[in-house]
């Protein structure tokens, strides 16, 4: 096909799809793109640490490592209610969404296919409960920072975007080179 022809069976091909109905043309555009599985996440430090800081950490199944407090969003659920949904869940400090702030960067792509939506927010830890249900998480503790337990990778990775952690120098935004 030459060039000119492709450009003009591109152009038949526009004019067919905007004449269709915008449902149809939606249902199209929705099976033709790519698919992402969206998860909030929430990065809690204690208000109260001093020194490096302490984050709030879970050993979940099937308990080798420590991860953050995070899940996958329900249908139609605004990040930021997901965050505060999953943390309640995970760890039973429940919070209002309000009192959640996006992480800077607040998503994560990964190339995997999946979204991290990221949230920060500080509680004091004296005063904090933590609540697990000994299925879905085994222990929620409070670990330094500069001397966090083993991370599983996922975590270890996102950990690294926020310059926290084992793969901090790697991941981080000021250590990168510059295009």
């Amino acid at each position: 096909m030459t060039p000119r022809s492709r450009t003009v069976a591109r152009a038949v091909v526009y004019r067919i799809f905007y004449r269709l109905p915008v449902s149809l043309r939606r249902r199209l555009v929705r099976l033709a793109g790519p698919k992402y599985t969206v998860g909030a996440v929430t990065l809690v430090r204690d208000a109260e640490a001093t020194g490096a800081g302490r984050l709030l950490l879970l050993r979940q199944p099937p308990g080798h490592s420590w991860s953050l407090p995070a899940g996958l969003l329900q249908r139609g659920e605004e990040p930021v209610v997901g965050a505060a949904r999953e943390l309640a869940e995970e760890s039973g400090i429940r919070l209002s969404p309000d009192r959640l702030r996006p992480a800077l960067p607040n998503a994560l792509v990964h190339a995997q296919g999946w979204v991290d939506v990221v949230f920060e927010t500080e509680v004091p830890a004296s005063e904090t409960e933590l609540v697990v249900d000994g299925a879905e998480v085994f222990e929620a503790a409070w670990h330094p920072l500069d001397d966090l337990p083993r991370l599983s990778r996922a975590t270890a990775r996102l950990l690294g975007y926020y310059g926290i952690g084992p793969l901090a120098d790697e991941l981080s935004p000021g250590s990168r080179p510059e295009a």
